[in-house]
């Protein structure tokens, strides 16, 4: 498929992308209810070290970290021996902890896949565990992380990466990105080495992802305050550095590179937290920081074109007690010409969700962000547009936005009325309200909305809650059960992975507690699950290895073959080994999940 011919297929696919109605038809207007969406046996809970599917089914590893993109490099090396030629062997191969990906048909049999590389595991990549660490070692972790793009096609087996492929390329740290819209240029986002504050270096902790109708590849930078520390023990904290969780001491110690040193560079962090969109055709392109769509901890973004022809781009911020936004694009979306569609999410309107009701349902209203509107102005520390976007989680709090139980991904189904968003959990909660039920969430919950006449230009939704994950065999009782479409054969803990595919089904993938002990005894290690919106039913589809996270999906475009992103096996040194089995060390992988008959995944 020619480019051109791809963009205008996409286009049309996206106008239509929604939801079911609450008596749900399908595109015929024909009746939903009871409609097996589910053709599948459900698998039981599982604590080993593999990945598991339903009978009929098969899987095997795509790529793993440290697998080479180009002929010229190193396959992971067992000896993790760490000097400069392993930093740049980075830059070549594989990055670490997949997370979100999207899927680029190229023609029948090709595509170009990308993949968020979030974090890296210094327990598993160096000798001593990363209990110390120089300059090298934090090179070479920032190579290993950001985005990984790279050609794959069809072979007798399944996929397999395509070499030197003229689409392979990654993207770390440390690769040159534009800066865009009205933060462009703001005195917060310019530093020593950029005083101009329009070019900034590197994108990280990638964690789930976007794909636009006009073919290009959102990644969001998560949990960036990880990186961040002060060779100043003393160094005195904003109240916005305070909120994005800045200390004196990083994650990772990457305070050894003076740019991630607060003391050296205090604007630094401000140049993440933000949406990077990226040409995937073009490996020669500059990526671009979209900062009209805010700055918080995004996990993915879900696009849906509006009736009229707007941008819709939904987002969460992953952290306890943040929240919900909506941006809304200023131009409209020109199915006809692609190339006037790029730069959509330069301008547009940012909005924050407040839920209220009763009896796990209730409205909803959007709140504008914007400068001069609903307080925020200079009598609360705003004094321009850029100041709202680069502290969007202040200007939440200002506007009255519902502190919600850690939004991560949302999702939206190909009708375009219902969007879903996981709340993965929220073990801080005290105060628990309509949309966020229980106190101590361990658990998580799914919530979804909708507007009057399926409009996503209105500020005014209705929402109520799909379901409430929970443990129906240990609690019986309480809200810890869960919704009624939880059951003790298919009860799992804090949801986060959601997507659609275009059969309807609602794909929930999950980052939980993995002990199989105590509240979560029965749920064995994380998974992921396939629920029929129009029934309520669930069913387990896939179990992960140990102490492994499943984040990230996309199909091939005959949904024959499902991708599925398999992140930190052995994280914390758990007695993983996966994929490669033996003493190999436990390595982040994308599987490809293919149906023995054929057929379509999930029928």
């Amino acid at each position: 498929m020619r480019r051109r011919d791809f963009l205008k297929a996409s286009s049309l696919a996206l106008s239509y992308v929604g939801f079911f109605t609450a008596a749900p038809i399908n595109a015929f207007g024909t009746s939903l209810k009871g409609q097996n969406l589910l053709g599948f046996r459900a698998i039981n809970a599982s604590t080993k070290d593999e990945v598991i599917v339903p009978s009929g089914y098969e899987v095997k590893p795509l790529i793993s970290f440290g697998d080479p993109l180009f002929k010229d490099a190193t396959p992971f090396d067992e000896s993790k021996t760490i000097n400069e030629k392993a930093v740049l062997n980075a830059t070549k191969v594989f990055g670490d902890n997949t997370d979100g990906m999207s899927l680029f048909p190229l023609d029948d049999e090709r595509a170009i896949l990308c993949v968020n590389n979030e974090y890296i595991n210094p327990e598993l990549l160096f000798n001593d565990n990363g209990k110390t660490m120089d300059a090298q070692k934090v090179a070479y972790e920032q190579n290993a992380m950001g985005v990984s793009i790279f050609e794959i096609k069809r072979g007798k087996n399944g996929f397999e990466v395509v070499l030197d492929s003229p689409y392979n390329r990654r993207i770390t740290a440390h690769t040159p990105m534009q800066i865009s819209g009205v933060a462009k240029g703001h005195k917060s986002m310019q530093t020593k080495a950029d005083t101009k504050g329009e070019l900034a270096l590197g994108t990280i902790n990638n964690c789930a992802n976007g794909q636009t109708p006009w073919g290009t590849y959102l990644t969001c930078e998560e949990n960036f305050d990880d990186f961040f520390g002060s060779s100043d023990v003393n160094y005195q904290f904003t109240k916005s550095e305070k909120r994005y969780g800045l200390g004196t001491k990083s994650t990772y110690g990457w305070e050894l590179d003076s740019r991630f040193d607060l003391a050296k560079n205090p604007n630094e962090p401000n140049r993440f937290g933000w949406v990077v969109e990226i040409d995937p055709y073009d490996a020669n392109s500059t990526p671009i920081k979209r900062t009209a769509l805010g700055r918080f901890k995004h996990e993915n973004v879900e696009i849906v074109i509006s009736k009229e022809g707007y941008v819709i781009a939904y987002m969460g911020d992953d952290e306890a007690n943040e929240f919900l936004y909506k941006f809304v694009s200023k131009n409209k979306f020109d199915k006809n010409n692609p190339q006037n569609n790029k730069n959509l999410l330069e301008e547009g309107t940012l909005y924050v969700a407040k839920f209220e009701g009763e009896n796990l349902s209730g409205k909803g209203e959007w709140i504008e962000l914007s400068y001069g509107k609903n307080g925020l102005d200079a009598k609360n520390g705003f004094q321009s547009q850029a100041d709202v976007l680069i502290n969007a989680r202040l200007a939440g709090s200002v506007v009255g936005a519902t502190a919600m139980d850690r939004p991560e991904w949302i999702a939206a189904d190909e009708k375009g009325k219902f969007v879903y968003a996981t709340l993965t959990n929220n073990k801080k909660r005290e105060i628990p309200n309509a949309a966020n039920p229980r106190t101590k969430n361990i658990y998580g919950q799914i919530i979804r909305w909708s507007y009057s006449k399926n409009n996503h230009l209105n500020t005014q939704f209705n929402w109520d809650i799909f379901l409430l994950a929970g443990n129906p065999a240990k609690y019986p009782n309480d809200l810890r059960k869960g919704t009624s479409n939880i059951t003790k054969d298919n009860m799992f803990n804090s949801p986060d992975g959601l997507k659609f595919d275009k059969f309807g089904r609602l794909w929930i993938q999950t980052d939980g507690d993995y002990s199989n002990k105590g509240d979560y005894e029965g749920m064995g290690n994380n998974q992921m699950l396939c629920a029929n919106p129009n029934t309520g039913e669930i069913k387990r589809f896939l179990t992960a290895p140990i102490a492994a996270e499943v984040t990230g999906i996309a199909f091939s475009s005959d949904y024959k073959t499902m991708f599925v992103g398999i992140q930190h096996p052995g994280e914390k040194l758990a007695p993983s080994h996966y994929p490669n089995g033996g003493n190999s060390t436990p390595r982040s992988t994308i599987v490809q999940i293919r149906k023995k008959d054929g057929g379509i995944i999930g029928s």
